[in-house]
C-alpha cells in the first residue's frame, strides 16, 4: 500500500506543480493584459460616441439633456471657457468632467477620471463650428469595478488556488483509480507463496495496460509454477534414481566384507559406474539449465559421426549414409555427446541393426538415427524427453539407461539452435537437425 501511496503522491504533486505554474502564468498574463485591452475597448467606444455627439452638435443645439448614445451615457459640450453648454441627465449645470482640451493639432483627447465612485474614460472630440460655436464633445465610460480597484489580481488568484485545489482532488482521485488494480495485483502477489503457486491475481475487464499487466503476470505465474513443478519432480526422480545403486552399492559392499565373491564386486562395479553416470548426467544437465555456453568451432558433421561411431563397440551392426562437406558450428565435446545418446538409445532398443544417415535438408544438417526395435507410441514422443521417463519396456534400470539421455539430446541441440524429434517408422527415428555453417568464411567475415 505504501508504494501505491507514493506513486500516487509523486504524480498528484506532479500534477499539481505542472498545472499550478500553468495557472500562475495564466493569472499573471490576464492580471497584466485584462486591464489595459478593457481600457483600450472603453476608450474606443468613448471616442465613437464622442465623435457621433461632434457631428450631431454641427447643426444644431440640444433643446434638453443629452441622450444616451450607443450605450454611453455620460457627455458634456464644453466651450473654450470651460463652460458645460449642454450634458446628460445629472450633469447639467455641474463642473466639466476634465479640463484636458485637443493641443498639438488633434481633433481628440483622452484621459482617464477617478473622482468620487468609479473611474471613468473620458474621450473629447473637438468642433470649432457647431451650433454653439468652438466646443468640445466629452463622452464619458465608466470602468467596472475589478478594472478600477485593486481586487482583480486577488479575484483571479482566489480562482486559480480554486482551480489547483480541485485539480490535485482530481489528480488524487484519478491516480487512486487507476492505481486500485495495480494495488490489487500487489495484494495478490503478496499472497503467493513457493507452497501454493496456483492462485492468479484478477485480471481486470478495462482491456487496457494495467490487464495486460495482470495478464502478464499470470503468464509468468504460470511458467514459474510449471518450472517449480519439473523442479520438485527432477528433485524427487534424481533422489529415487540415486537411491537404488546406492543402496545395491552398500548391500555388496557389506557382503563383499565376509565374502569376497567376484560376482558381487562386479555387481558393486556395476552400480558404482551406473551412479557415477547419474551424477554426471545431472552435472551435464545442470550446465545446460544455466546457458553455460563452452567454446565453439566450425566442425564437419559427417566425420564426427563416423569417428563416435568407430569408438563406440556397438551390441547391433550399423549401416551409414553420411553427406560429406557439411560443417555445423558448436562444441565437439556436446556434440559427441549428443550423438552418443542417439547411438546408445538405438542400440540398446534396436533388434538386429541400427542405420545412421547425414543428410542436407535446405540450410539444415540432418543426422537420422534409426534402429528396427518396437519403437516409441505418437503419444508418447514428447514424454521420453523429460527427465527420468522411461517406457514401460524399458523400467529396469539394469538394462536401461539413467533416463536423461534424451533430455540431454534435445538440451543440447537446442543450445546448438537446433531441434530433436522423433519421426515415424518400423522402429524408432531420432531426427537431429542443426544450422549449417559455411564451410569456408571470407576474410573478415563473420563466422556463423
Amino acid at each position: 500500500m505504501l508504494f501505491g501511496r507514493s506513486i500516487r503522491a509523486r504524480m498528484t504533486m506532479a500534477a499539481e506543480v505542472v498545472f499550478g505554474t500553468v495557472v500562475l502564468l495564466g493569472v499573471l498574463a490576464i492580471s497584466l493584459t485584462y486591464p489595459v485591452r478593457a481600457r483600450e475597448d472603453l476608450a474606443e467606444q468613448a471616442a465613437d460616441a464622442s465623435r457621433h455627439l461632434a457631428i450631431a452638435i454641427g447643426e444644431h443645439r440640444f433643446s434638453g439633456p443629452i441622450p444616451p448614445r450607443q450605450g454611453v451615457y455620460i457627455f458634456q459640450i464644453v466651450n473654450s471657457g470651460g463652460k458645460v453648454l449642454a450634458a446628460t441627465n445629472g450633469l447639467v449645470g455641474r463642473p466639466p468632467i476634465t479640463r484636458d482640451w485637443p493641443t498639438g493639432g488633434d481633433s481628440q483627447v483622452q484621459t482617464r477620471v477617478c473622482q468620487r465612485g468609479p473611474c471613468m474614460i473620458v474621450v473629447g472630440t473637438s468642433n470649432p463650428t457647431s451650433a454653439y460655436g468652438s466646443v468640445v464633445a466629452y463622452a464619458a465610460v465608466r470602468e467596472p469595478f475589478l478594472l478600477s480597484s485593486p481586487f482583480l489580481p486577488l479575484v483571479l488568484s482566489a480562482f486559480g488556488a480554486a482551480l489547483v485545489a480541485l485539480m490535485g482532488w482530481g489528480a488524487w482521485y484519478g491516480v487512486g483509480r487507476v492505481l486500485a488494480p495495480v494495488e490489487q495485483i500487489r495484494t495478490g502477489l503478496e499472497r503467493i507463496s513457493a507452497h501454493d503457486l496456483g492462485r492468479r491475481v484478477d485480471v481486470p475487464d478495462t482491456e487496457d495496460e494495467v490487464a495486460e499487466l495482470a495478464a502478464t503476470v499470470n503468464a509468468t505465474l504460470e511458467r514459474l509454477e510449471d518450472a517449480v513443478d519439473r523442479h520438485r519432480r527432477f528433485v524427487s526422480d534424481a533422489s529415487h534414481e540415486l537411491r537404488t545403486p546406492l543402496t545395491g552399492l552398500m548391500v555388496r559392499l557389506e557382503a563383499g566384507l565376509t565374502d569376497l565373491d567376484e560376482k558381487e564386486w562386479r555387481a558393486a562395479i556395476r552400480d558404482a559406474q551406473r551412479l557415477s553416470d547419474i551424477v554426471h548426467d545431472l552435472l551435464l544437465m545442470a550446465r545446460l539449465d544455466a546457458g553455460v555456453q563452452p567454446q565453439q568451432e566450425r566442425i564437419e558433421l559427417g566425420r564426427l559421426v563416423e569417428e563416435e561411431i568407430a569408438r563406440r563397440s556397438c551390441r547391433l551392426p550399423l549401416t551409414t549414409d553420411v553427406e560429406p562437406g557439411l560443417f555445423v558450428r558448436g562444441n565437439r565435446l556436446r556434440l559427441a555427446r549428443l550423438l552418443m545418446n542417439l547411438l546408445s538409445n538405438a542400440d540398446r532398443y534396436g533388434q538386429s541393426r541400427v542405420w545412421v544417415s547425414v543428410r542436407a535438408w535446405k540450410d539444415q544438417a540432418v543426422v537420422e538415427v534409426l534402429d528396427d526395435g518396437p519403437g516409441i507410441p505418437a503419444e508418447m514422443r514428447e514424454r521420453v524427453f523429460e527427465r527420468f521417463t522411461r517406457l514401460d519396456h524399458t523400467r529396469s534400470r539394469d538394462t536401461g539407461g539413467t533416463g536423461l539421455g534424451l533430455p540431454i539430446a534435445r538440451d543440447i541441440a537446442k543450445a546448438h539452435g537446433g531441434t530433436l524429434e522423433i519421426g515415424d517408422g518400423p522402429g524408432c527415428r531420432m531426427i537431429l537437425s542443426l544450422p549449417q555453417a559455411l564451410p569456408y568464411s571470407a576474410p573478415g567475415a563473420k563466422q556463423l
